[in-house]
């Protein structure tokens, strides 16, 4: 097999359509943002501390864990300018990895502590991705995320925001977040709503809950890609079906982290592309 290094790697123009805002700030950039607003509740202060204790926090086995490291991230993304610069420097540690296209996905109701609405949140982030474009040559786009835990009116908003933007640089809607008890048909009306303004839906199942997931964010939310889906090895039937009505996404190396994605899953999945990442860059 042919072995490329890190160098080639990183050179070989990528596409990545599973990004998310808070998931990829540079360790020194939480720290300087924290200290800015006023934020005292990190780790702590040691930019390589941090970024050795995000590490630690992906590999806890659990989707919940997991998302722990999310709570420091959206703290201090919680201004105008900490939106903006963070979605500027995404884009120009997407040009450093090689990637020359980048769909960048994130939640706006983490961001509204104080005080901002939601279209203020929405139009900061873009101005960093629109700048970052511009000085990087990285064409960047955004989906805006509901959060599956709450409830339908929520995803209903965010689905309305996503559309009103779709003109401004959003490209899709979302359904994020743990999965036990939070199906998504319990958000059926903000994907029909969707479907009905002919915008693209993109949906995470079959990562912390099982091939039901998935097989619902098809058939019963229409979705066109499905996010991780793991869970598919359960019923390659499946799959098989999936292949015509949508795209999936499973990331080898993040999925790992999770307790569902067993070694006896990894290496019956078909080839899949991998979430290129470094511990030094991103969260």
């Amino acid at each position: 097999m042919l072995k490329l290094s890190e160098e080639h790697l990183r050179a070989m123009p990528k596409v990545l359509l599973h990004e998310h805002l808070d998931g990829g700030l540079r360790p020194a950039t939480v720290i300087e943002l924290a200290k800015e607003q006023g934020y005292k509740k990190l780790p702590t202060t040691d930019p390589d501390d941090l970024a050795a204790w995000f590490f630690r926090g992906a590999n806890k086995g659990s989707l919940a864990e997991y998302l722990e490291g999310f709570a420091h991230t959206c703290a201090v993304m919680q201004t105008p300018d900490a939106l903006e610069r963070v979605a500027y420097e995404m884009v120009e540690d997407m040009k450093r990895d090689g990637v020359c296209y980048v769909e960048i996905r994130f939640a706006p109701v983490f961001h509204t502590e104080k005080g901002l609405h939601w279209e203020e949140v929405v139009k900061s982030v873009l101005r960093g991705l629109e700048r970052g474009e511009r000085d990087f040559g990285v064409k960047a786009r955004l989906i805006i995320c509901a959060m599956r835990h709450l409830d339908g009116q929520h995803s209903e908003d965010m689905a309305n925001l996503a559309v009103d933007f779709r003109d401004r640089g959003v490209v899709g809607f979302d359904l994020a977040g743990e999965e036990g008890g939070y199906p998504p048909k319990k958000h059926i009306e903000a994907f029909h709503f969707c479907q009905r303004a002919n915008f693209n839906i993109t949906i995470h199942a079959g990562e912390g809950f099982g091939k039901e997931s998935i097989w619902q964010a098809i058939q019963w939310c229409g979705a066109h890609r499905i996010g991780h889906a793991t869970r598919l090895i359960d019923d390659m039937a499946v799959l098989t079906r999936s292949r015509n009505m949508c795209l999936i996404n499973v990331f080898r190396l993040k999925s790992a982290f999770l307790p569902t994605f067993t070694p006896a899953r990894r290496n019956r999945l078909p080839n899949t592309p991998s979430e290129f990442f470094t511990k030094t860059n991103s969260a």
